[in-house]
């Protein structure tokens, strides 16, 4: 059987959840509603939530015959750039989370692996894990301003929505140029 060595969790970490008030008995429950900062690198490479910055947490724990059962939503702002003409993007994000966390020395050390389900060290809960994946999966790789966003002119870099619409940089050799006046159509 394996042993979980804790990492000494911090019990007044706003991440970290206390179950001490929560009864070891299947069926018992609490709720947790706090405000916690954001810890760093929650994100993608385009857009992330910032660090520090306010996430809701409203979590259901309940106890279950192996664990405590974490369920709830977290939501918070999110900030980034544009994958396609680099405009600042700021919106929010509210992400579902449901995850089990076992009781030390419980039958599910035998039954599953390390990785397949939470642990509990003592009392405590880390839910950083947790919602680290929960956000970064919800998050998109490549996130737009707006759905149909035009990007870049990508001769000069200006964005296509601040162009006119006979935009062009096509040049004509100038050994062609009589060439061009056949396709006009003459008024």
């Amino acid at each position: 059987m394996p042993k979980h060595s804790p990492s000494n969790l911090n019990p007044r970490s706003p991440l970290v959840l206390d179950t001490r008030d929560l009864p070891r008995r299947p069926g018992a429950m609490r709720t947790v509603k706090r405000v916690a900062p954001a810890p760093a690198d929650l994100g993608v490479e385009l857009i992330g939530v910032p660090e520090g910055a306010d996430l809701d947490l409203d979590l259901r724990l309940e106890s279950v015959s192996e664990g405590v059962l974490v369920s709830g939503t977290i939501s918070g702002p999110v900030r980034g750039e544009c994958g396609r003409c680099l405009r600042e993007i700021n919106d929010s994000v509210v992400v579902n989370v449901q995850e089990l966390y076992a009781y030390e020395d419980s039958t599910t050390d035998e039954t599953t692996d390390e990785d397949e389900v939470g642990r509990m060290q003592g009392d405590l809960i880390d839910l950083e894990p947790a919602l680290r994946d929960a956000v970064v999966l919800t998050l998109p790789t490549n996130p737009l301003c707006r759905e149909d966003c035009p990007g870049l002119c990508p001769e000069c870099g200006v964005h296509w929505d601040d162009l006119p619409a006979d935009h062009s940089h096509q040049q004509i050799d100038p050994r062609w140029a009589g060439l061009s006046q056949l396709n006009r159509t003459e008024e």
